[in-house]
């Protein structure tokens, strides 16, 4: 039987630190190493899971684990302390901290020389097919007009999602193009035609929508629409879950989502 791996969460109170902490618990490939916490938090130090005898507790403490690899979700400060420890400990690194600088994400370039480190904004397997659906099809049919809807809860504050900024980015390489010159974000008034070669973006928020992309490709006299709806947060921590028993034991270098996908085509 294969020796489960040392898992270590950064930023294990947050809601995909407490999603992930749920599912670890029954995955056997995994064994909790440490449940990492910012200084000062109030949950320093109290039970990880207080209905057992015997619990590992929150701490903010790295030198007291030891961890093959180290899933975090904490913030820009969180994650420069998580490549410290890994960089150190040659320990693996899956990363879903956004708000991440030029400076900071030099500091990840320079980590990836010595650890494997993953970083994704999306960590839905379902989604990252999606975009690779989407690459292809935004290849053979490149004069299409190509359009992104994404629906979120009325408190997401950001819009478009980085989902589907990510999805129209990948379109426009694929093509090669660029989204910065071809994305429309908003129209209205008399506009007028739609632009040749442009990627539209159209937003709606509200309710308690988990996230719902769509990308449209229209041509003449037929559309293909391809489309990802998650109805479980849930979903998120356990692809990231499936990175880390991926990305462990792995060469150095800065991987993504899409090539643990496409290692499992190549099988």
């Amino acid at each position: 039987m294969t020796q489960a791996l040392r898992l270590a969460i950064n930023g294990a109170s947050g809601r995909m630190g407490r999603a992930l902490l749920t599912l670890v618990r029954e995955d056997r490939r995994f064994e909790l190493a440490g449940a990492l916490v910012s200084a000062g938090s109030v949950h320093h130090n109290t039970p990880v899971f207080p209905e057992l005898p015997v619990s590992l507790r929150y701490t903010h403490d790295w030198s007291a684990m030891t961890a093959d690899v180290v899933i975090d979700f904490s913030g820009p400060d969180g994650l420069v302390e998580a490549l410290g420890y890994c960089t150190a400990q040659r320990a693996a690194l899956v990363t879903g901290t956004t708000g991440i600088d030029a400076s900071l994400q030099a500091r990840l370039d320079q980590a990836a020389q010595h650890i494997p480190l993953l970083h994704a904004a999306n960590f839905s397997l379902g989604v990252a097919v999606l975009k690779r659906l989407l690459r292809d099809a935004a290849v053979a049919l490149p004069d299409w007009d190509l359009e992104i809807v994404e629906a979120h809860h009325g408190r997401k504050e950001d819009a478009p999602s980085g989902t589907a900024l990510a999805l129209g980015d990948a379109a426009a390489q694929a093509r090669g193009t660029n989204l910065e010159k071809d994305a429309v974000y908003a129209r209205e008034g008399r506009p007028g035609a739609r632009r040749s070669g442009s990627i539209g973006f159209a937003v709606v928020r509200g309710g308690d929508v988990v996230g719902e992309h769509t990308a449209l490709l229209l041509g003449q006299g037929e559309r293909i629409e391809l489309g990802h709806r998650a109805t479980d947060r849930s979903i998120f921590a356990r692809g990231a879950l499936e990175a880390a028993a991926w990305l462990a034991g792995r060469t150095p270098g800065s991987y993504a989502i899409d090539d643990m996908l496409q290692a499992r085509l190549s099988r």
